[in-house]
């Protein structure tokens, strides 16, 4: 069991009625992998499935590297896209429900919501209490400003195993990076995400914050 998840009988009616639409027809067993590959393939998500697992994986053997506690690397690293569930045109709303506030960026481009979710998600149905564990997932996307070590293991982790086909294109300098430090590797994501900030469809203030205290040192 990882750091953080409760062993739990999820009946259907244990789960807040809130996302029930989304968790009801899955019973947890207390194994994590088991339980959210359950729930994404249930969810016709296989690719989302597939992209956890590997990323658990490296955030796992990154939180080894760095000295950080690898079961709440895995942890979160399983749990950061297990919002991807929840359709995007209600994430608003949902976010709103849970006091979980939301930038106006945000509504516009709700996609970007399934950070801030997924930590929902993973306190509210997988029983996830550690802070340390909600704040890695509610930040993987973006990273922030003052972010922990595992913020940047599970922010990086999912950068090396990206969701799209083929290799990342900044890879290759993230890995030279990464042999130096995890800062430096956030430092060279984070650069290639501002060289690419006109194509984005929302440049995230959290993203702008940590960019900025990373900097660049060219």
């Amino acid at each position: 069991m990882r750091a953080g998840y409760k062993e739990v009988n999820n009946q259907q009616g244990m789960v807040d009625h809130r996302l029930q639409p989304y968790f009801r027809q899955s019973y947890l067993t207390g194994n994590l992998e088991l339980d959210v590959t359950a729930v994404l393939t249930h969810h016709h998500l296989p690719k989302v499935a597939a992209h956890v697992a590997r990323v658990a994986r490296e955030a796992g053997q990154l939180a080894n590297r760095f000295g950080a506690d690898s079961a709440q690397a895995e942890t979160a690293a399983w749990l950061h896209d297990i919002s991807a569930v929840v359709p995007n045109n209600v994430r608003v709303e949902l976010c709103a429900t849970f006091g979980v506030p939301v930038l106006p960026g945000e509504a516009g481009f709700p996609m970007i919501l399934h950070q801030k979710l997924s930590a929902v998600v993973a306190q509210e149905v997988f029983g996830v209490t550690e802070t340390a564990v909600l704040s890695a997932i509610g930040c993987h996307t973006t990273l922030k400003a003052g972010a922990s070590l595992l913020d940047k293991i599970v922010f990086i982790a999912d950068k090396i195993q990206w969701d799209q086909p083929g290799e990342p294109p900044y890879l290759a300098e993230l890995n030279e990076a990464i042999s130096h430090s995890i800062d430096d590797a956030c430092r060279v994501y984070l650069n290639y995400l501002w060289q690419m900030r006109d194509s984005l469809r929302y440049v995230h203030p959290w993203f702008l914050a940590a960019h900025d205290e990373f900097g660049s040192k060219t």
